[in-house]
């Protein structure tokens, strides 16, 4: 049944548009995975795929646990365009990482202890290193990147730091993370969040 859906939605929708659907249906499970974990409010943090030369990212004021088709918008990734203006603010970082690196699909969230040790963290430390074995082996490092909300400064600096490593730390506002799908992205997402929570509670414990 789920094949003749498929069939029917493609001849009626067009190759192109059927991903479009299959993608924002994707980004609307996620959403709301990241909303029930606690990773992010639900008027905050931002979520894209890449389609060839586009993306589908998540309109600006969206509730990740309420995407529907249209809370999300497609954009160009080389220039910018109208639609600009209802994407999230931060599809600037979103572009920098597509352009700079091989993910096809992003994440931004607002994790809490990932960004209570961001400002924790040594003035002159541009990263967080995990003490739980898990984290040492899939992240080895957590980068942590300076730079205002949607600004230039900030997409430069989180492109360079995800060319390198799956996920960074926005100082004092959130994560991004990458991956090849959203699950991938998510995955890294929460084992930032994780390695982080157990980083704090160590170190609260060893003063």
């Amino acid at each position: 049944m789920q094949l003749i859906d498929t069939i029917i939605a493609n001849k009626c929708y067009g190759r192109r548009n059927l991903f479009q659907i299959i993608m924002w249906q994707e980004i609307s499970k996620i959403g709301k995975k990241l909303v029930d974990h606690g990773l992010v409010e639900s008027h905050f943090g931002n979520i894209s795929v890449r389609i060839g030369n586009k993306m589908l990212i998540t309109r600006s004021g969206s509730a990740l646990d309420e995407i529907t088709e249209n809370s999300v918008v497609e954009v160009e990734i080389e220039g910018t365009s109208g639609l600009d203006l209802i994407a999230s603010s931060e599809a600037i970082v979103h572009r920098a990482i597509y352009k700079d690196t091989s993910a096809l699909a992003i994440i931004h969230a607002h994790c809490q202890f990932a960004v209570t040790l961001s400002l924790l963290a040594d003035s002159d430390s541009n990263s967080i290193v995990p003490v739980d074995s898990e984290g040492q082996y899939f992240l080895h490092e957590i980068p942590i990147v300076k730079g205002g909300i949607g600004t230039p400064e900030l997409a430069r600096n989180t492109a360079r730091a995800l060319s390198e490593h799956k996920g960074a730390i926005v100082y004092s506002h959130g994560t991004f993370a990458t991956g090849k799908i959203l699950e991938e992205a998510y995955v890294v997402t929460t084992q930032i969040e994780h390695s982080c929570t157990i980083k704090y509670y160590y170190d609260l414990a060893r003063k």
